[in-house]
C-alpha cells in the first residue's frame, strides 16, 4: 500500500526503510473519513527462519479482492531490510501456513492506509490491542525526517525495538 520508491541495495534488491511508532488507539471514524484513505485486512505467517531473514506468507483483503503474497526480507539494521515480494495463487497461500514450523501463530490486523505529506502512513490496528496500534512510513532514505498527521498521537518511536514487529508478535502468545 505504500507509494515510496523503493530504493535498492547495491545487488539490486529492493529496500525496505521504514520508522514505526507505537502510538494510542486511534479514532477509526476520523481514519474512515480521511480523504483516499484505504483499508485491508491482512492475514500473515511467518515461518522460522535466522534471526537476520525472515520469510512470510500473506492474505490482503481490500476493495472486495484478495491477493496473496509471498514475502522474504532480510535485515540490513533495525531500519533497513532487503524485502522481496512475490504475489502467488491462494492454493498455494493455502498450502503455505501448514509448512510453518515452530511456536509461531497467524497474526491478523486491520491496515488503514493514509496518505500524508508525500508518504503513506500505515496504521496497523491488532485484536489483541484496545488501547494502542502501530504506525509505520517506508522511506526513500535513512535520515528522511518524518510527519504524522497531528490526530495520530505518537507513544513512541519502536523501529529499534524487535518485540513490536509483527514476527515477534505472531510468537506463540496466548
Amino acid at each position: 500500500m505504500s507509494t515510496v520508491n523503493k530504493p535498492v541495495s547495491e545487488d539490486g534488491k529492493p529496500l525496505e526503510i521504514e520508522r514505526k511508532y507505537l502510538i494510542d488507539y486511534p479514532d477509526i471514524r476520523w481514519i474512515e473519513e480521511y480523504p483516499d484513505a484505504k483499508k485491508a485486512e491482512i492475514t500473515q505467517v511467518y515461518f522460522d527462519t535466522d534471526e537476520e531473514k525472515r520469510l512470510r506468507v500473506r492474505k490482503l483483503e481490500t476493495g472486495g479482492k484478495k491477493y496473496y503474497y509471498l514475502t522474504k526480507k532480510k535485515k540490513i539494521s533495525n531500519l533497513v531490510r532487503i524485502e522481496e515480494e512475490w504475489e502467488i495463487s491462494e492454493e498455494e497461500y493455502d498450502n503455505l501456513p501448514q509448512k510453518a514450523v515452530g511456536k509461531r501463530r497467524m497474526i491478523s490486523k486491520t491496515r488503514y492506509a493514509l496518505p500524508y505529506n508525500g508518504r503513506v502512513v500505515e496504521i496497523d490496528i491488532f485484536p489483541f490491542w484496545k488501547d494502542r496500534a502501530i504506525a509505520e512510513v517506508e522511506l526513500e532514505s535513512e535520515d528522511e525526517e518524518v510527519r504524522l498527521p497531528g490526530e495520530i498521537k505518537i507513544i513512541r518511536e519502536v523501529t529499534e525495538e524487535p518485540e513490536y514487529t509483527n514476527y515477534q508478535m505472531a510468537y506463540d502468545v496466548d
